[in-house]
């Protein structure tokens, strides 16, 4: 934030660059008037005010021609020399004006070679043409202090300016940063809840359906059975229900005090949701290769939600019968194939393959560092293959049992 006579500077250039003129101009008629005792001062008041005036006159152009200003106010103080006056910051006012406003807006470069020059100038005039022969301190070391003291100044002002400007610019980069950056974890948030809403609601869709298609296929023929369906299709709902529950919960605010979420799904519940699927006609089995370990809640989520897709996709897309949940533990990843040997019409394949189940189970997939691969098989069905790694969770057991193939 500028202080009050900066805005001020600001703001009414014309009226500052005026009295800057007057100021200098009537410090440059006192500092003709400065010489030594046994000096002689110059009978040269006319040329002295029409050099003032010119020096002073040119600053109204320092801020659109600051080369052009330094370039006059170095001739019109050499002219000063030239007639005899002692060069003091006092005539040297507007040349150090000019400098500085030199070194503010322009390059290093262009600001070292103008100081020489004018140096070079002053010191030159001083030696060819001064009528009072003052010793070479005052011609060389003198206006040299009093030149380098703008360009030093004016040099510093505009790092520290370009500096400050690139802190802000920093600032606001990693605000813009931070915003997008928070925008992509909502947009990441939103897709993960629609995954697992599809997941949800697919999935107990697909079973609710068949389960009723099948009571009703059973409703003349075997009443017992129906009603047996009837009431697992009751269970399945308020699954569907309970677990819509527990994901839209996710959106609540961290103060309601609503119910607790229920935990996420995941490999232990495998058996039952392959269970789930007897009810609507299609039978699992389900083999485990390899010594299973613990996994990270993602990626067991993850494990759970490509099973449980891979077999609705099955029950909706593929006339199957059977299906086969394989899971096979290496060192430091796990293998999931689900296939079956049923078969589907060409709209069915199309959806399977192209619709939104597959692009979520890849996305999935992708989301924990693994990949996902499904098609036809060459002898009929269809193959969902996926690979999750693993994350070491706790140290495995050495006792633990061999695991055995079980069919639900």
């Amino acid at each position: 934030m500028s202080i009050p006579w900066q805005r001020y500077a600001d703001e009414h250039t014309r009226t500052v660059d005026t009295m800057t003129a007057a100021l200098l101009f009537a410090c440059f008629l006192l500092g003709s008037e400065i010489h030594f005792p046994h000096e002689k001062p110059p009978d040269a008041v006319g040329p002295t005010l029409a050099l003032a005036a010119l020096a002073c006159g040119s600053l109204f152009w320092q801020r659109g021609r600051p080369r052009t200003v330094v370039a006059v106010t170095a001739l019109c103080t050499a002219g000063a020399g030239a007639l005899g006056h002692l060069l003091t910051p006092l005539i040297m006012g507007p040349l150090i004006i000019a400098l500085y406003r030199l070194a503010l807006g322009t390059d290093r470069r262009t600001t070292r070679f103008a100081f020489f020059a004018a140096l070079t100038l002053l010191a030159v005039t001083a030696f060819l043409a001064d009528p009072v022969g003052r010793p070479w301190p005052l011609k060389t070391i003198g206006p040299a202090a009093w030149l380098l003291l703008p360009v030093a100044v004016g040099t510093a002002v505009r790092l520290r300016d370009a500096y400050v400007e690139a802190v802000q610019a920093r600032a606001e980069y990693a605000e813009e940063s931070r915003e997008k950056e928070a925008r992509h974890r909502v947009a990441e948030e939103r897709m993960r809840i629609a995954r697992e809403l599809h997941d949800v609601v697919a999935h107990h869709l697909a079973l609710a359906n068949a389960q009723a298609g099948t009571a009703a296929h059973l409703a003349h023929t075997h009443p017992e059975q129906m009603r047996r369906i009837l009431s697992e299709l009751s269970g399945t709902t308020s699954s569907a229900l309970r677990e819509m529950k527990a994901t839209v919960g996710l959106l609540r605010q961290t103060d309601d005090p609503d119910l607790p979420l229920a935990p996420s799904p995941g490999l232990g519940q495998l058996a039952d949701l392959t269970g789930s699927f007897e009810t609507a006609g299609l039978s699992v089995e389900v083999a485990v290769e390899g010594m299973p370990r613990p996994l990270s809640p993602g990626v067991d989520l993850t494990a759970y939600r490509i099973v449980q897709e891979a077999l609705t996709n099955v029950t909706k897309h593929a006339a199957a019968g059977a299906a086969r949940v394989r899971l096979r533990y290496a060192v430091d990843h796990l293998t999931l194939t689900v296939t079956d040997d049923g078969t589907a019409t060409a709209a069915a394949s199309t959806f399977a393959s192209q619709g939104f189940g597959l692009i979520g189970m890849r996305e999935r997939a992708r989301s924990v560092g693994g990949a996902l691969d499904a098609g036809h098989r060459v002898e009929g069905g269809f193959e969902v293959t996926t690979r999750l790694p693993l994350y070491p969770i706790a140290p495995i057991a050495p006792t633990a049992p061999e695991p055995e193939d079980r069919n639900p």
